[in-house]
């Protein structure tokens, strides 16, 4: 009964630093993930990348098109990343949005039968015309016509606690991450309430958060959870990549 974690990126974004981490110097290219889960009762996708009409330019995303740098190739969009690992993309059950930025939902339109998990909070802030308009939510990229399942806080996702969502509020109002249990042990994919290795060692946030107190916690709790032999995998942490796009970090 193992579950088996297949990372894969879905593009880059170049940005200044100091919009991840507050008042750092210098410019950084981060790595775009996505991951599949694949458990004995189904398969899940955690974060789905960049939409593909970014191959063709910024337009889609607006006003962030002068603050980010898109490096993304035909072939890198989610649903040629499944087909060259021999996984059909209608065949995926379950689509988890850690949140609703653009970089974690492009993909979504690629999954056409899964079935979308998100945390209520998320989906109700994303109603907020003002939350959504200061958070850059765009409904055309994540509200698609999915069979919808709205959750409120940890939930276990096959039942057998190998693959739960854990709430990891902070970064947005309803932001989670996701523990899964493989042969190896116990690996979080953080997301973005943690980007960076340096974000964990030395609490170096971002220059915006729907609550820092929030993700102070939950950076304490990731310290925690990794003092106690856990792997995590850091939302856009170009150190944990290699430069063909495979993982870094041993996974499963």
């Amino acid at each position: 009964m193992a579950v088996h974690i297949h990372p894969m990126l879905c593009g880059s974004l170049e940005v200044d630093t100091k919009f991840l981490l507050a008042k750092e110097p210098g410019r950084v290219r981060i790595p775009i993930p996505s991951f599949l889960i694949d458990h004995p009762k189904g398969r899940a996708i955690f974060d789905t990348g960049l939409h593909r009409d970014l191959q063709n330019g910024p337009a889609r995303i607006g006003s962030l098109g002068d603050v980010f740098k898109i490096h993304y190739r035909a072939g890198e969009e989610l649903g040629a990343r499944l087909r060259a690992i021999d996984v059909a993309p209608d065949r995926i059950d379950y689509l988890i949005n850690s949140h609703l930025h653009f970089d974690h939902v492009g993909g979504n339109a690629d999954l056409p039968n899964a079935k979308l998990v998100v945390q209520r909070r998320e989906w109700e802030a994303a109603d907020n015309p003002e939350i959504a308009r200061r958070n850059g939510y765009n409904r055309a990229d994540f509200d698609l016509g999915h069979q919808l399942q709205l959750i409120d806080g940890e939930h276990d996702l096959f039942g057998d606690g190998s693959v739960v969502l854990i709430p990891t509020y902070g970064h947005t109002a309803g932001h989670q991450s996701l523990r899964v249990r493989t042969d190896r042990g116990e690996v979080v994919l953080t997301a973005d309430s943690c980007y960076m290795r340096k974000v964990l060692d030395e609490m170096v946030l971002p220059p915006f958060a729907d609550s820092y107190d929030a993700m102070r916690a939950v950076i304490e709790r990731f310290r925690v959870m990794e003092r106690a032999g856990a792997t995590l995998i850091f939302g856009h942490d170009p150190a944990q990549w290699n430069a063909d796009g495979s993982s870094a970090v041993a996974l499963d």
